[in-house]
């Protein structure tokens, strides 16, 4: 491994001393780290660095995390799918609205369009007012801005802004005089029986490419001059100065502001406006090249949600012999971005969860006819079949998944010793779950113990695998016991994960697969 930076692997130390085990946030200030750190011995060990500082600090770190690629933010064109128009001649990426919202891998993929190819189209939003908030809401939170909450996109007898009348507006992007800029935009289509009045994208990052590539001079220019964005009414005064095209400090395009309409009175010598206007009107005209120009019709239920910070969007002219009416809003893409890390991690939780279903699961069951997989998916098909509560069909498939965490465990309760799985299995999935899932796993042991207490026959009933295992967890609880138990705010809900847990030792008997209950999950993952 090569040398690391003293003073970055500190800083970087994961451990409970120096970041908090909830948030992860750091404990200390870079300034109280000894400016004279050093690593006084270091080893690998079980696929971690281990690292004793000079200071007498230990630091463990994963060596997979040591040789991780830096990523970004996502927010420039090193993370983006530059397109032209031909690129969506198969169609658009969309999703139907019902669809979005009710399976989170539908969900992960439009906000990835909209992430990578700065837009999508959700069909079949119902055509009603105030929905594009609804929208909104699913991965964010709405921008609220002079035009209000939400505004309407429709001809107004006295408007403020060219976009509420009906001539065509060409390829710009929204708010350009605002500091921050709205970054995302949605557009939702309640009614268009207007002749014309077609909607048009533009990739502006793949415009501004195009610019570097063919005038790097003009691009340059673009880059380092100040804008002066004004938007005046009789409500709002409002002032941005930034340049056209905007990059990070590495040289890549991270925001594209363009709108003819806002743009203020520019001041300069006269070579910098020569120089400016010639590269404006360079990039003006890359902007409307017809292969850049995507073109198509919001029909009602439609809803387009655009990266306002890169792509530009446009309208052809309509007449008013029909209506075209559009509400919009304003959102912010680090909050779809936050959804969509959020359903990512719960993605690589799912895989994690479905992985031991496919692996230690194939394993037996504590002498049981069944293998622990097929045990805990039959306990969940009984939940289902009793019309159980989500979480409590949660609970019931993922109740002995502490028998999972090694199979050590699962063989020394065989063997005589209590395991605990179900504080092992409940402290597991408190990582996404909250405690309406976890309890009645924590619990489900002690049911059993319960209603062995309480149910006369009961325990008649118990295999000899599990009364085996009831002596070894304690055996039945005594009348005080009994009574603390049923005390428990969640006594009733590990009662019912217990009688189904009991049901589901049938060999061969059918049940879904792990795959049926994985959009159930995710909804209740926190």
């Amino acid at each position: 491994m090569p040398e690391l930076p003293t003073h970055w692997l500190r800083d970087n130390c994961p451990c409970a001393e120096c970041r908090d085990p909830r948030s992860g946030q750091k404990l200390f200030q870079i300034a109280d780290l000894p400016e004279d750190l050093v690593v006084s011995a270091q080893c690998e060990m079980n696929g971690n660095l281990e690292v004793l500082w000079s200071d007498g600090h230990r630091s463990r770190y994963p060596l997979g995390w040591l040789t991780e690629a830096g990523d970004g933010d996502g927010r420039t064109e090193a993370d983006k799918r530059l397109w032209v128009a031909a690129d969506f001649r198969r169609g658009l990426p969309e999703a139907e609205w019902e669809a979005y919202l009710a399976d989170p891998a539908e969900q992960a993929a439009v906000l990835t369009a909209v992430r990578r190819s700065g837009f999508a189209v959700l069909r079949g939003v119902p055509a009603v007012e105030r929905q594009v908030l609804r929208v909104a809401g699913s991965f964010g939170f709405v921008r609220v801005t002079n035009y209000g909450e939400l505004f309407d996109v429709r001809v107004e007898p006295d408007p403020n802004n060219l976009a509420f009348t009906s001539v065509a507006i060409t390829p710009h992007t929204d708010n350009p005089y605002r500091d921050p800029v709205p970054t995302l935009q949605l557009l939702h289509c309640l009614e268009n029986s207007a002749t014309g009045g077609d909607s048009g994208l533009v990739d502006g990052f793949g415009a501004a490419a195009v610019l570097r590539e063919e005038a790097p001079a003009d691009f340059a220019v673009l880059t380092r001059t100040p804008v002066p964005f004004v938007f005046r009414d009789h409500g709002a005064e409002l002032r941005a100065d930034r340049p056209l095209i905007d990059v990070d400090p590495l040289g890549r395009i991270r925001e594209v502001r363009f709108n003819n309409r806002s743009i203020g009175t520019l001041r300069g010598s006269r070579e910098e406006l020569d120089a400016f206007y010639a590269a404006y009107r360079r990039f003006a005209a890359v902007t409307l090249r017809p292969e850049l120009q995507l073109t198509f019709r919001l029909d009602p239920g439609d809803c387009l949600v655009l990266d306002n910070t890169r792509l530009l969007h446009a309208r052809t002219a309509f007449r008013q012999d029909g209506r075209r009416h559009l509400q919009g809003c304003y959102a912010d893409l680090d909050s779809l971005t936050s959804t969509l890390a959020v359903l990512h991690r719960r993605t690589a939780a799912l895989d994690a969860i479905a992985e031991l279903f496919a692996g230690e699961g194939a394993g037996e069951y504590l002498g049981e006819a069944v293998t622990m997989a097929e045990h805990m998916l039959q306990a969940a098909a009984a939940a289902e079949a009793a019309g159980a509560a989500p979480q409590l069909v949660a609970a019931a498939l993922l109740h002995d998944v502490g028998h999972f965490q090694g199979a050590l465990r699962g063989r020394d309760l065989m063997q005589g010793q209590d395991s605990r799985h179900g504080d092992s299995g409940a402290d597991w999935l408190a990582q996404w779950f909250g405690p309406e899932v976890t309890e009645p796993v924590r619990l489900h042991v002690a049911a059993k113990r319960y209603l062995c207490a309480v149910e006369p026959g009961y325990r008649e009933r118990l295999s000899e695998a599990s009364e085996y295992t009831l002596m070894v967890q304690g055996g039945p609880m005594d009348d005080a016991q009994a009574a603390a138990f049923a005390a428990l705010p969640g006594a009733a809900d590990a009662v019912a994960v217990r009688r189904w847990d009991d049901q589901a030792k049938a060999a061969g008997a059918a049940a879904p697969d792990f795959e049926h209950y994985r959009t159930l999950l995710a909804s209740l993952m926190r």
